[in-house]
Order: C-alpha cells, then structure tokens, then sequence
C-alpha cells in the first residue's frame, strides 16, 4: 500500500534546487541579462518600476511580444502567461475586439477634457453589471479608491476610513496600515508617508465581526474600504454570513461601504457584489476593465449621489483632489467600451471559470499524489495554491503561511517551464485566451516542480 505519511520538504535540498533553477535561468536568458545591465544606466534599480525587481528570477524577463495568454521574451523563449499583468490583461494580450476600436479612436482623437458617447454606454454597462447606477471614471483603481475615500469624507464629515489587515487598494496611503501583535502600525514598506496612516484608518480582521462592531461604534468612521473577497494576500473568503453583518453594521453607524472590485471582478461579468447580491455604496474597479489599456471608474447608489451633488460645488470642483487631466479620455472609454461589450462577456466568464476548475483539479490531485500539506483555493477564474493544510480566515493568517523560500522556488521552477505566475503569491489568472493545454501544461510544471523538490526520480500520473 502507498505511504500516508506526509512529505516533508527538507530546506537544504529547497536551496539547492532554487540554486540550480537560478543558474538555468541565467544560461537561458542572456539577452535579458544584456538588457537589464543596460538598462540600470537610466532606470532606477533596472527596471521601469521597482516592483518588477520583486521577480523570482535573478533579473527580470524582458518581453518581445503578447498575444492572447501567451508572451515571447528577447531570448525568443515563449511563455504562458498566468499572470496576465496582475489581472491588468485579464481579457488576454491585445485582444483583436479591443484592439480594433482602440486603433478607431486613436486616430479619431485621444484625450479632449470633453465626454465622448461611448461614456454613456460604458456607464450604463457597468449600472447593469455591479447595480450602482451613477458612475465616474478614473485611469487606475489607486485613483478611484481615493476618490472614493474623500467623498465618503466629505458626505459623512468623518475623519477615519477603515481597512482590513493585509489589504490591497493600490497605492492608497490610508491602506498602508497593519495589525502588529494586535495593535495598528504603519505597514513595513510603506514608503514617505505624507502622515502616519494610524491617524487616518483603522484596521480590523477581515471576517472579525466583533473587531469590525467596535471599530464602528465611535461612528467616526466615513467608510469601509474591502475587497469584497481579499486577494492580494492570498484568496480568502468570506465567512457565511459575513457581507450581511458588514452591511447592517455600515448602515446602522452611518459608514459608507465601499467594495474594490479591481481583483475580484474575476467572479463573473459584475464581480462578487453581482455574484452574492451585495448592496454597497460604491463600487471602484480599474485594471481589466481597459484591456490593458489605464481606466478605473467607481459608482455610487442613487442615495450616496445625492449626497454627493449636495455637497459639491462646480465652482471648487476643479480643485478637489479628484481627478485630472486625463480622468475619463476618450482613448480610455473606447477601450473599457469594447472591453466590456466584447471580451469580459458572460460567455467568456463560463469558458475562463471551467478552466480554472481544471487548474485546481490538476494541482490537487498533483498535490495528494506527493502527500503535500498544501491546499488550493478559487474564486472564478482566479485560483491560488497555499503551503498549508487549513485556508487562512484573514490578511493576518494568510501572511504568517508565507514561505518566501519556496515560492521563489516553485516560481521559477515554472518560468523556467516557460510558464508565469503572478508574483508575490502563488496565483494564477484565465483569460479567453487561455486553452485547456495551457492549463495541463502548467500541472505538468507543477508535477515536476514537486518531484525535483523532493528530490524523486520520477513523478506525475
């Protein structure tokens, strides 16, 4: 009978393995290598933003060209992509729908300060999809969370926005805070603060409801900012129940309620909030929504509108610390117009979510074929594998499984399989393009990633 005992990864055998995927990689890759020495001459640290530098490979990959859910670097080597730009290419590279009406409105004109129509269509797609039904736009999801916070502000006369533990909304300062052996701090990295976010947030558990009722009742509290799923840490879910209590607890305190949709529109064409009937004030979504193209938008209820229209001035508008120059160009609209019309429909969602059934399928029975302590969670076409037995119940759990050592590894193990996953965590994304192959390729990486690390001489089915 086969062993029940489970597998043990030995530390020293995981660095040694790590240090052999590392000098693939550099014997594969001299271009990029080329690339990147040149190119620390003029960009800061090599590259054009420093998290690019947070790859698990010795120096980044530079990219040639896209197509669909596929990419080919300098050194002519194709990958599949499963990382799809941090769901910012989402609907795959370039697609041909997108690219179409992109390429019309470039040559008919690309920013002018003024609407064009496609905005009314796009407005009224996204009433449909999530329920709010008046809309603004944004060009990233950063942008329309902040937006989103100073008119909660500004409506509630509160000063205090709140966040979950491990939260992500971009680069929004008020987000940058942490639970430290159960007290807010300013969370490691955050870089320059303009002010100390314990000043401007408090920070709870998410599925804590009786964090979340204490930290409500001073009624200081303008709004709640969540992910209505958190992703960025890892998937987590909500506990039963949960989003009920959230919103009976916003609304009894007069809080806003605010659900980042950026990430966990992979649920389906209007997110978690039209998946699970969700009643939100706002709703902020950015990323995918452009075909890689920068747009957000964030939507309000009828009732926050009218708020809203109270207490704003045109006069002032232009001086209100929403928007810009750029907010709403045509280029922008046209992009998330074709977008949504033609490539996130409900007909790709049902390809993308049974792909990502068959990703989950293939890293499970890999998983129990190796006696593996290690889990696997999903939410639509989005899947995440964990190096641990339980699924965390919040940011703070989900930070503590982070073994660093063995994602790098097991990262690029897979790039050097010619297949990307989404850095800092181990998740992967569908997109249209994405074809069954492209998934059993990737369990097949998976499968000899696990044999090399335990050190077996053969492995998979």
């Amino acid at each position: 009978m086969p062993s029940t005992q489970t597998a043990i990864i030995d530390r020293a055998r995981l660095r040694q393995v790590l240090a052999e995927e590392e000098q693939q990689f550099i014997e594969t890759h001299p271009k990029s290598f080329k690339l990147f020495q040149q190119a620390k001459e003029n960009l800061l640290a090599g590259v054009p933003m420093n998290w690019m530098m947070k790859w698990a490979s010795p120096y980044p990959v530079f990219v040639q060209k896209a197509q669909g859910a596929h990419f080919t670097d300098v050194d002519g080597i194709e990958y599949i992509d499963l990382c799809l730009g941090d769901t910012g290419a989402m609907t795959g590279h370039a697609p041909p729908e997108a690219v179409n009406a992109i390429i019309t409105q470039l040559k008919n004109g690309i920013t002018f300060m003024l609407p064009t129509e496609d905005s009314l269509w796009v407005a009224a797609e996204l009433h449909r999809r999530f329920g709010m039904k008046y809309w603004q736009f944004a060009l990233t999801a950063t942008d329309a969370n902040r937006f989103a916070l100073r008119l909660c502000r500004q409506v509630t006369k509160r000063p205090y926005v709140l966040v979950f533990n491990w939260c992500y909304h971009g680069t929004v300062d008020e987000s940058f805070i942490t639970l430290i052996d159960g007290k807010p701090q300013a969370r490691r990295g955050n870089c320059g603060p303009q002010i100390d976010p314990v000043k401007t947030t408090k920070v709870v558990e998410f599925n804590d409801l009786e964090a979340l009722e204490a930290a409500l009742a001073s009624r200081d509290v303008a709004c709640v900012l969540a992910e209505p799923v958190m992703t960025n840490i890892g998937i987590v879910h909500p506990r039963p129940g949960y989003h009920d209590a959230l919103r009976e607890m916003t609304r009894r305190t007069g809080t806003m309620l605010i659900y980042d949709e950026t990430h966990t529109i992979c649920t389906g064409p209007g997110g978690y909030t039209a998946k699970h009937k969700l009643a939100p004030d706002m709703v902020t979504i950015g990323k995918p929504i452009g075909s890689g193209i920068p747009g957000a938008a964030y939507g309000f209820s009828e009732p926050l509108a009218e708020l809203i229209k109270k207490s704003t001035s045109i006069d002032d508008c232009d001086t209100s610390g929403i928007g810009g120059t750029l907010a709403g160009n045509a280029l922008s609209i046209a992009a998330m117009r074709a977008t949504l019309q033609h490539v996130l429909t409900d007909q790709s969602y049902e390809k993308t979510i049974s792909l990502c059934d068959r990703f989950v399928e293939g890293v499970e029975k890999a998983i129990a074929r190796h006696r593996l302590p290690w889990i696997v969670k999903q939410l639509g076409c989005r899947a995440e594998y964990w190096f641990r037995q339980t699924a965390p119940q919040n940011g703070g759990q989900a930070a503590a499984a982070v073994d660093a050592e063995l994602d790098r590894y097991m990262h690029l193990s897979a790039l050097n399989q010619g297949i990307l996953m989404t850095p800092f965590h181990n998740m992967a994304l569908m997109s249209p393009a994405t074809t069954p192959h492209d998934v059993d390729k990737h369990t097949k990486a998976f499968e000899q990633s696990i044999s090399k690390l335990l050190d077996e001489t053969t492995g998979g089915p």
